[in-house]
């Protein structure tokens, strides 16, 4: 491990005037942070070593923020191939936590976090729920998932730095989380989207007024969702609903954040993110203003330092308004094959390893997201084996359901047909049928 990374340790807290600095200011910061991180990342990190000699770059070309296009991307690809702690750059007695994402081929993205990479975060949650309109003192009921996925533990830590009230009740058990609604009366929730309507549904069968809790607040993300979805969820609870948006490679939840004044789209920190748009086929930077995929170089990871990283969500950036920081469009698609439901990312590859297992099916199938009731579903569509019997085929059927609960942890629905079109060419492996508004 190298010296102590110098500038992580300037915390700027959820309320200090970093939100409003000068574009001037926010760039001599970016650019001082980003000279340490590739310093870092090049010294620590032998991957990012290997790559940037390859390329033929050193840190000691980065001289202003326009030169970090001279450094090469990373993708999730190059995270699993260093499975689990290869891009790590502290020894392990220096962490204080590891997440992980689900992964293709069994193996999930690892990320790490030393205690300064938590106080960062726990800091950057806690500016992100006051941007959305949590105050100190408010009770906040945290519906994200708890454990590897960083959206709970991310979301809990910073409801406590903001100096609000944890409600940890994870995901799942609906009716319970409405009892918790109706007796612990939070003032904030937060989530997935479609989760909340789930939750607004059970309180109407149950004979509650959604719009009669307690809640004012609140804060959803983990999944794309849409001003539709916005509006019937301010209308059926009477809340003010923004959007959070983070990913683990880059932190979690806390990244960017919608701010309540306006909702006009995702305020990036800047103060610890770099974000980039670049054409996805020339993967070069695009003015601000112009769509392509946003790209992220973290300034003060010390664990797990990440340099360009391709999200593959395709969005632009757009000048600040409620804070001078840039903000990101709302995300509605990606430009790659990743599917998000309820939370967790899956991708078309992790269904076909399944599929292969088994004999009586073909490697020929296509993923079909649609909207059932508030949720998103995703069926899948396989065809079956030459030859093979209907009891064979809803054995095939049953375990493939289970296999992908277990493996991959998300229900689906299974199709096991004669035959199944998936296009002409180039095999069309996901059709997305859920409505855009």
């Amino acid at each position: 491990m190298n010296s102590r990374f110098d500038i992580v340790s300037h915390h700027h807290g959820p309320e200090t005037g970093i939100e409003f600095a000068s574009r001037d200011e926010i760039t001599a910061l970016q650019t001082a942070r980003m000279k340490n991180t590739l310093r870092h990342a090049y010294v620590n990190v032998p991957h990012y070593r290997r790559v940037f000699d390859d390329m033929g770059v050193h840190p000691d070309d980065f001289k202003e923020l326009a030169d970090i296009a001279k450094f090469p991307f990373t993708e999730k690809k190059d995270l699993r191939a260093e499975y689990p702690f290869g891009m790590f750059a502290v020894n392990h007695q220096h962490l204080a936590r590891i997440h992980a994402s689900s992964g293709t081929t069994g193996l999930p993205t690892v990320v790490g976090y030393t205690r300064c990479d938590i106080e960062t975060w726990a800091d950057l949650v806690a500016r992100s729920l006051r941007a959305g309109g949590i105050r100190a003192g408010d009770k906040v009921q945290v519906t994200f998932g708890y454990g590897l996925f960083t959206g709970g533990l991310g979301a809990h830590y910073g409801v406590e730095k903001l100096g609000a009230t944890a409600i940890p009740t994870s995901g799942g058990m609906t009716e319970r989380q409405v009892q918790i609604i109706r007796d612990f009366k939070p003032d904030a929730i937060l989530g997935t989207p479609s989760y909340m309507l789930t939750l607004v549904d059970r309180m109407r069968r149950e004979g509650m007024d959604p719009r009669d809790t307690s809640i004012r607040i609140g804060i959803f993300g983990a999944e794309p969702w849409t001003e539709g979805m916005r509006r019937e969820l301010e209308t059926s609870l009477g809340i003010d609903a923004t959007d959070i948006y983070g990913l683990s490679e880059i932190m979690g939840p806390g990244v960017a954040q919608e701010c309540v004044e306006t909702k006009d789209g995702l305020t990036i920190w800047e103060d610890h993110f770099y974000p980039e748009i670049v054409d996805p086929e020339t993967m070069q930077p695009v003015p601000d203003g112009e769509y392509g995929e946003l790209v992220i170089t973290p300034l003060t990871k010390e664990a797990f330092p990440v340099i360009r990283y391709r999200t593959h969500d395709m969005t632009r950036l757009l000048p600040g308004t409620a804070r001078s920081m840039r903000r990101i469009e709302r995300i509605h698609n990606r430009n790659d094959d990743m599917i998000i439901l309820r939370g967790v990312n899956c991708f078309p590859s992790q269904f076909e390893e399944l599929i292969l297992e088994d004999t009586t099916l073909r490697p020929r199938f296509q993923c079909v997201l649609d909207r059932k009731g508030r949720m998103d579903a995703l069926t899948l569509k396989v065809e079956a084996a030459h030859g093979t019997s209907s009891s064979q085929r809803a054995d095939a059927q049953a375990n493939l359901v289970k296999q992908i609960k277990n493996r991959i942890g998300i229900s689906v629905g299974v199709e096991v047909l004669d035959a199944v079109d998936c296009g002409e060419g180039k095999a069309k492996r996901l059709v997305d049928n859920r409505p855009r508004d």
